[in-house]
């Protein structure tokens, strides 16, 4: 969703700066750009950048305001920088215990945002219910495993919501109840979830080899090549709910599994690893929706 105050407008300044209707016109509008930033102070006089990679590094940057402009484009992003703050974390303070300078701030970062996160999925609800209910049952033509297993992961995640808004409610005194059953609950509902959705890759794989072992030989070349870029995003989608799911696992109550005993670092790396999946899938127009 757009913002539609001063720094919408604002973002729009400098997507406008950064884009324009062609490669010529944003080569322009680029150099345009640099001419005035490089009267600013701080900027060294003299130095003339290739106009190509002024156009270049603008455009990224209005690429990276119009992720930050939606709401699963900033969520992605906080994501990434949560666990990559854990990562970093874990990874300086060691052994030690409790963390402190810099290992601690970091750790510190990242449970702020990570609490941004939780009180932001407090209205995740309603377009949860909206997919679940445009989903169904799952189209006729559909796999019916397929649609099964999509079916309770759609129920699991709309479950998981309310048992989490309750136990961030317990947290913060809102009502008065333990919290760390509804934690318990929500976890272990996240965790059935991306187990559903490994199952759901693995089956749609086995399809995808099948019809591409049929088709072998044949003169299908964009049939071919678009059924090896949806494997290609099964993998990576297998590969995020993995890691994912291992974090789950450690977050259940000490005694299942391995719960418990991941140091902060690896939570942080595989967060980090699933998130950065859930990146470049957003960007190559897949679909990655990370809870």
């Amino acid at each position: 969703m757009r913002g539609t105050g001063a720094a919408g407008t604002g973002a729009a300044a400098i997507a406008g700066a950064a884009g324009g209707g062609g490669p010529d016109s944003g080569s322009h509008c680029a150099a345009s750009l640099w001419r005035r930033l490089r009267h600013l102070p701080g900027v060294p006089r003299g130095v003339t950048p290739h106009p190509g990679s002024v156009a270049m590094a603008a455009g990224a940057l209005s690429g990276l305001v119009s992720v930050l402009e939606t709401y699963r484009g900033r969520d992605r992003v906080v994501r990434a920088l949560c666990y990559g703050c854990q990562l970093a974390g874990g990874a300086l303070a060691g052994p030690q215990a409790p963390p402190a300078g810099l290992a601690g701030s970091l750790l510190a970062v990242s449970g702020q945002l990570n609490a941004c996160r939780t009180a932001l999925r407090l209205f995740d609800d309603f377009a949860m219910l909206s997919y679940s209910c445009s989903y169904g049952l799952g189209p006729k033509d559909e796999d019916g495993l397929v649609r099964g297993l999509s079916v309770l992961c759609n129920l699991a995640n709309q479950l998981y919501y309310p048992c989490e808004h309750v136990a961030w409610a317990a947290d913060a005194g809102i009502v008065r109840l333990s919290s760390q059953r509804w934690w318990t609950l929500s976890m272990a509902l996240w965790a059935f979830s991306l187990l559903l959705g490994i199952l759901r890759s693995l089956r749609i794989l086995f399809q995808l080899r099948r019809k591409l072992q049929q088709h072998r030989g044949t003169s299908l070349p964009l049939s071919q090549k678009k059924m090896k870029a949806q494997v290609k995003a099964e993998v990576l989608s297998i590969i995020t709910d993995m890691a994912d799911l291992s974090n789950a696992i450690h977050w259940l109550p000490p005694g299942f599994l391995w719960a418990g005993r991941f140091p902060p670092w690896l939570v942080g790396l595989l967060g980090t690893i699933s998130s950065l999946i859930g990146i470049y899938q957003a960007s190559k127009g897949g679909s990655s929706e990370a809870v």
